[in-house]
């Protein structure tokens, strides 16, 4: 379970849009890294990201996508789309240029402006836990040669 599991998230991680991919020569590939706690001789504790070998609810997963612009030109309007896994509540990113969406990808922005039609009717403020997808597009250009990375955080349910 815990195997496939993880089977299921590199293959979600993996499968950027074709859209993306087909417009320009930006080369994608990601890792799924397991945050872990670790004690060092001295009795202090550190935070380390490993590959992981099992997952249980609650661990912490940070998701890296590495892009490189293979291309002889500058990439523009490129956008990078990652579904979540369902087994993973989405936990955040540190880039603000990052957008969510809580309906499958039919629409996006920033969490707290979003809202989720509840199954009686009713809307409420969506949360973590309702993310689906989390995507990237890029304001500038990505020039000839360039590299970065983007990240993003989930915990195992």
């Amino acid at each position: 379970m815990i195997k496939s599991f993880f089977a299921v998230a590199l293959i979600a991680t993996a499968a950027l849009p074709a859209a993306a991919q087909a417009q320009s020569a930006v080369a994608l590939n990601s890792d799924v890294l397991v945050e872990r706690s670790q004690r060092a001789a001295d009795g202090t504790t550190r935070v380390v990201l490993e590959e992981p070998a099992a997952v249980v609810p609650g661990d912490s997963l940070v998701f890296v996508l590495n892009y490189q612009n293979n291309g002889r030109q500058p990439a523009t309007n490129f956008v990078v789309t990652n579904p979540l896994p369902a087994a993973v509540r989405f936990n955040g990113t540190a880039d603000r240029a990052a957008t969510v969406s809580v309906d499958q990808g039919r629409t996006w922005g920033q969490l707290s402006a979003l809202r989720v039609r509840e199954a009686d009717g009713t809307m409420r403020d969506a949360r973590a836990e309702d993310v689906t997808h989390v995507r990237w597009a890029f304001a500038q250009p990505i020039p000839a040669g360039e590299t970065g990375r983007l990240m993003f955080r989930g915990v195992v349910r």
